[in-house]
């Protein structure tokens, strides 16, 4: 099950992938993380998918990751009393809090923090940005428009605020279960929606308590503006598109997303590029050129993960679509393009002993015949930092702790292996790496790897010792 790519495959489950044999499938075509959408399904649907996907595993013997990817709170107006309404660019249009049934001037938008929040010249998009409002006179409870893009507007249809802060929790009551449930279930990590200031992130993070890693979704013009605080806040990043394509200019998207990935980069945590990136395959088992290119270029950028979301969950080509991004991986991470683009953006960093362990890792491997950096790691620390230097050879993270190799699963590059036991010396450090390394397939026993570990060992942070070590046993405890 060795993978020939270093960029992983994020799998979203749903209908279609909503049985063991399908999930497998999926792992084996490339999917190495599952994402659990709380916006759809039951607790019970989740429970159900969540135990299939760590059944592979102990059949697999591979550690794989689990992302329950939170709702947020929903915008939306209210219902009409005709199902719905057309409105023309140029007319009036009011959103206010009368729950009376709209019509052709009027609609309840039920969500009085956004009168709190707008202001003239405010941006109103409903119905992910198909129509377009811009507010000339607002209150508390109401929002006098003019219509700048029309169309239909129909009962429920989702309200975005693309140019203010508004004053909402990324968390909902909803949301607030759901995390919850999905960290006594087990999962690693916890995907959060509406993001705008690094005080959503904590607010996560503190009701996660430690039981699973919290990655921030960036999907409003507010979280881009404040990107670095999010940053620090938070143990990765998924650059949501979609939502940001209705709130921005699309335009816009694409640099974006090259300075959010290069940002992840530069400070060493995980980040996936997400939404329709092989849209057209929920009905195709063939994607378009132009998707395949949009793949490629987050892989270019040197992304951590890709993600399939109707893809894999709802689509008629789940495994094609997995495997199709997996063949695209492996061939745009062959050619010598991608190498020379990494190394071009490579950002040094030499703050402490770990930057230079690390570093000094990546420039015997890449000087030398060795197969594979081999890295100890209790918190995962070791291992992130590794992957941030996009070594050319194979990165092996191994672990006394199940959690931490789970979730360095969403890690470019990382290879993860779960130790039998604590190890306590670094001469058996170096045999167990060495037996990873060859049982895995990246060295065989004339060849020679590169060990990184921290002593005393089992204490996070203290990357401290390298050693380039033979595969062989009996040379290992020669000396």
């Amino acid at each position: 099950m060795r993978r020939h790519r270093n960029v992983k495959i994020v799998a979203t489950l749903g209908p279609s992938s909503n049985d063991y044999d399908t999930i497998r499938a999926l792992f084996e075509a490339g999917a190495d993380v599952f994402r659990m959408n709380m916006s759809h399904g039951t607790h019970d649907e989740q429970r159900a998918r969540h135990a299939m996907v760590r059944q592979v595993e102990k059949d697999l013997d591979r550690p794989i990751a689990i992302l329950a990817d939170l709702q947020g709170p929903k915008l939306r107006c209210g219902v009409f009393a005709a199902g719905a309404a057309d409105i023309e660019e140029g007319q009036d249009f009011r959103f206010d809090l009368d729950d009376t049934p709209g019509e052709g001037h009027r609609v309840c938008l039920p969500h009085p923090e956004i009168f709190a929040a707008l202001e003239v010249g405010s941006t109103l998009l409903v119905n992910d940005g198909k129509l377009r409002l811009k507010v000339r006179e607002c209150g508390a409870d109401f929002a006098d428009c003019i219509v700048e893009v029309g169309g239909t507007i129909s009962d429920r249809k989702g309200v975005n605020v693309p140019d203010v802060v508004l004053p909402l929790a990324a968390l909902s009551d909803k949301d607030r279960a759901d995390l919850e449930f999905a960290c006594q279930l087990g999962v690693d990590w916890l995907a959060l929606s509406f993001v705008q200031r690094p005080e959503d992130v904590e607010e996560a993070r503190e009701l996660a308590h430690g039981r699973a890693a919290v990655l921030s979704k960036i999907e409003k013009p507010a979280a881009v503006n404040a990107f670095d605080a999010i940053l620090e806040a938070s143990d990765g990043i998924m650059v949501a598109r979609g939502d940001l394509g209705v709130e921005l200019p699309v335009h816009a998207v694409p640099p974006i997303q090259k300075r959010l990935v290069h940002s992840c980069r530069r400070a060493g945590k995980p980040v996936i590029v997400a939404t329709q990136m092989l849209e057209s395959m929920i009905e195709s088992p063939m994607p378009t050129r132009a998707e395949v290119s949009d793949v490629a270029n987050a892989i270019y950028d040197g992304a951590d993960a890709v993600m399939l979301s109707a893809e894999s969950a709802a689509g008629q080509y789940p495994v094609e679509a997995v495997a199709t991004m997996n063949a695209v991986a492996i061939e745009v991470e062959n050619d010598e393009t991608y190498r020379e683009q990494l190394e071009a953006s490579r950002v040094a960093s030499r703050s402490g002993v770990n930057d230079a362990i690390v570093a000094a890792a990546r420039e015997i491997a890449e000087t030398t015949d060795i197969k594979a950096i081999c890295c100890f790691t209790q918190s995962g620390t070791t291992a992130l930092l590794t992957a941030r230097e996009r070594p050319r050879v194979p990165i092996i993270a191994l672990t006394p702790l199940r959690g931490t190799a789970r979730r360095l699963c969403l890690s470019w590059g990382t290879n993860c292996f779960v130790t039998a036991s604590v190890v306590e010396r670094f001469k058996a450090a170096v045999v167990s790496a060495a037996r990873a390394a060859r049982s895995s397939g990246f060295a065989e026993e004339t060849d020679q790897i590169v060990v990184t570990a921290g002593v005393p060992f089992n204490v996070p942070g203290t990357t401290n010792i390298l050693r380039v070590a033979p595969c062989d046993e009996s040379l290992i405890y020669a000396t």
